[in-house]
């Protein structure tokens, strides 16, 4: 069976798609649709833009989402039997499973990348990522903490649990988890706690524009980030695709599943190959690649 996953923030670099719009008319198409939805050029940051200006995440989201969706829509075998994206790349599948129109998608993404940026501003919060300490290890460290907020925020492979929390929660976090034996305790250059409940007021925000967008039966299952399950339900889908702002990404869980669920073959589609190391550290014995 194949399973395409779709990669989230981190992913993007300079000259990303610039050959999809330059070879492919429907590629072109679709660019050109994104510049004139969002309002801006942003076909000029992906194509030439400075790593510095992709990092925005009001650029960084969407630019990774277009990047994505179309490299999925121009696909000549594109036919998978079951989807999944890391965060952002969560709205990605939905369209490619046909969820979400591209349009729609998009607006989502925007919107989302605003009330994060904005959720970012309110509270002043950064991640860690936390190398070679076991999962158990690293939330029992995280709910240690009382005052400060730190909380696992992405479950990437066994090995590497990313944490979320207020700045210095995360730095005396950090100290505790080498403490404990971690390999690394890396601080992450973002501009907030993602996946945590520092992102609440971005949740109340997008949770409004997810339920005034029209969803649609998906063409096959999505492994949701929350729920790490199969769901083909579109209620449940809004409901988890609302709650994953301030709940952890749990792609360990997530790639598990889809092999028991018998995936054979992981595609990655998007930019980077990311999520494909990722399956492997997972899983060696999986097939990966990527469109």
């Amino acid at each position: 069976m194949n399973a395409y996953i779709f990669p989230g923030q981190g992913a993007q670099f300079s000259g990303m798609g610039k050959d999809l719009y330059e070879k492919n008319p429907l590629a072109k198409e679709m660019f050109e649709k994104a510049n004139e939805l969002l309002g801006f050029a942003i076909t000029d940051v992906m194509f030439s833009g400075t790593e510095e200006d992709l990092k925005q995440t009001k650029v960084t989201q969407p630019a990774v989402f277009i990047h994505s969706v179309i490299l999925a829509k121009t696909a000549e075998d594109f036919n998978p039997d079951m989807v999944a994206g890391h965060s952002l790349g969560e709205f990605s599948a939905l369209v490619a499973n046909g969820v979400l129109s591209f349009e729609d998608g998009l607006k989502l993404v925007y919107e989302r990348a605003l009330a994060m940026q904005e959720a970012c501003e309110l509270n002043p919060s950064t991640m860690a990522a936390i190398l070679g300490l076991p999962d158990h290890e690293v939330e029992a460290i995280c709910a240690s903490f009382t005052e400060d907020i730190v909380v696992p925020a992405n479950y990437n492979c066994p090995g590497q649990l990313v944490i979320s929390g207020t700045k210095t929660g995360i730095d005396l976090a950090c100290e505790k988890m080498k403490a404990a034996g971690a390999k690394r305790a890396l601080p992450l250059p973002v501009g907030g706690a993602f996946h945590s409940p520092l992102m609440e007021p971005a949740r109340l925000r997008l949770q409004q524009a997810i339920l005034d967008t029209p969803f649609y039966p998906p063409s096959c299952p999505v492994y949701q980030n929350v729920s790490t399950t199969g769901i083909s339900d579109v209620d449940m889908i809004k409901k988890n695709l609302i709650a994953q702002l301030t709940a952890p990404v749990r792609w360990t869980q997530t790639i598990e599943q889809m092999i028991a669920d018998g995936a054979t073959e992981f595609i990655e589609c998007g930019p980077g190959k990311v999520l494909q190391g990722l399956v492997k550290k997972i899983d060696k014995n999986t097939e990966v690649k990527s469109i």
